[in-house]
C-alpha cells in the first residue's frame, strides 16, 4: 500500500473527512480520501454513495430535502486514483427536484445515482410500522469486542485469528460504532432479521441534509453480508460453504425523517427474501432509539459460494 492509500486510511477513520469532496466547477466534485475495508475488492461502496450524495445536495436548493436514491455499481473503485463526480440537474419542480450523478475514474465510469429532493409537507398524515423489541444500545458489546473474543475461542486456527483481529482493529477504527443488538430473529413466517445499533462516532451536530449523507454511508454496512449469513457461507469456510465473491449491484434508500441524528444510536434490521443464481436481495428499516422508522433501504448484490459452474462447451461452426 502507497503512501497516499495509507493517508486515505487515517482520513477514513473521520466521518467528515470520509465524505469530504472538493468543488472543482459548478457541478463537478472530486474525493479527497477513499477507503478500501479488508479483504474488500475496492473503495467501501456507502463512502461512494456518501460522497456522490454530498456532491448532488451542494447542488440543489436547501429548501428541498432528500427523500430517495437509486444506485448502481458499475465496477470496483481503487482507493489510489479520486474520484471524480459529475452532477447534472434533471428537473427543478415545485415540489420535487431531481438530480443525477455520475461517478468516474480513470476515463471509465464506475457509478451512477439518481436521487429526488422534495419540500417537506408534515402536515400529511403518516404511518410507520413498530420498531422490534431488542435490547437497549448500553446492554449491547460493540462488534470489535465480539470479534476479539471469537479469535480467542477454542479451535481457532491462527489464520481466522488473524482475519478476526484485523476485522476488529478496522471496527475499532471506523467512523461508524456497530452494536449487536440481537444475534438473528426468527419471525412467525420463517423469515430471518438480523439487527444492529449504528451511530457516528464523535460528530457534532451536523444539518440534516448531511445527516442523510451519513445515514447513507452507514446503510451499505453489513447489508450484503445478510445474504451470505442466509445461504450459511462464510469467507473462513471452505469448498462449497466459502463464501467467494461478494460485491454490490445496486442500492436504494428511502428516507422519511428530516430530524434524524446520526450521532445518536440507530437500530438497522436487515433481511434477504430472497437469495439465488449467485445474487441476493436484502431489505432494511432504520430506527431511531426512539422508534420513529428514518429510513427503508434495499440493495441487491452479487453472493457466490466457492462451487464452480458446468464447463460451457465451444462450439466449433462447421464449415458449408
Amino acid at each position: 500500500m502507497d503512501d497516499s492509500s495509507l493517508n486515505n486510511q487515517a482520513e477514513h477513520e473521520q466521518i467528515s473527512t470520509a465524505l469530504e469532496v472538493e468543488r472543482l466547477e459548478v457541478n463537478l466534485f472530486r474525493s479527497k480520501s477513499l477507503w478500501m475495508p479488508t479483504r474488500a475488492r475496492g473503495v467501501f461502496g456507502g463512502q461512494v454513495i456518501s460522497q456522490a450524495l454530498v456532491s448532488a445536495t451542494n447542488c440543489v436548493n436547501p429548501a428541498y430535502g432528500l427523500h430517495s436514491l437509486h444506485c448502481y455499481f458499475l465496477t470496483s473503485a481503487s482507493p489510489a486514483t479520486p474520484i471524480v463526480y459529475y452532477v447534472e440537474r434533471l428537473r427543478q419542480g415545485r415540489s420535487y427536484a431531481s438530480l443525477c450523478v455520475k461517478a468516474v475514474q480513470n476515463g471509465s465510469m464506475i457509478f451512477i445515482l439518481m436521487c429526488s429532493f422534495q419540500k417537506p409537507e408534515p402536515w400529511q398524515p403518516s404511518h410507520q410500522w413498530s420498531m422490534p423489541d431488542v435490547p437497549t444500545p448500553e446492554e449491547c458489546d460493540l462488534e470489535e469486542d465480539h470479534m476479539l473474543r471469537d479469535s480467542n475461542g477454542d479451535n481457532i486456527t491462527a489464520r481466522i485469528k488473524h482475519i478476526l483481529k484485523l476485522y476488529a482493529d478496522e471496527r475499532t477504527r471506523s467512523p461508524i460504532a456497530i452494536k449487536r443488538a440481537k444475534e438473528h430473529e426468527i419471525a412467525a413466517d420463517g423469515s430471518t432479521r438480523y439487527m444492529y445499533w449504528m451511530k457516528a462516532k464523535n460528530i457534532p451536530p451536523y444539518e440534516p441534509h448531511f445527516q442523510k449523507c451519513i445515514l447513507a454511508y452507514l446503510s451499505d454496512l453489513y447489508f450484503i453480508s445478510v445474504a451470505g449469513r442466509i445461504l450459511g457461507l462464510t469467507r473462513y469456510a471452505k469448498g462449497p460453504d466459502s463464501l467467494a465473491m461478494s460485491s454490490t449491484i445496486d442500492h436504494a434508500i428511502y428516507f422519511y425523517d428530516d430530524t434524524v441524528d446520526c450521532g445518536d444510536w440507530l437500530l438497522y434490521t436487515m433481511e434477504c427474501p430472497r437469495a439465488s443464481s449467485g445474487r441476493g436481495v436484502m431489505r432494511g428499516q432504520i430506527f431511531t432509539r426512539g422508534g420513529t422508522l428514518v429510513a427503508v433501504t434495499t440493495q441487491e448484490g452479487v453472493v457466490r459460494a466457492n462451487i464452480r459452474g458446468p464447463v460451457e462447451e465451444v462450439k466449433v461452426p462447421t464449415k458449408l
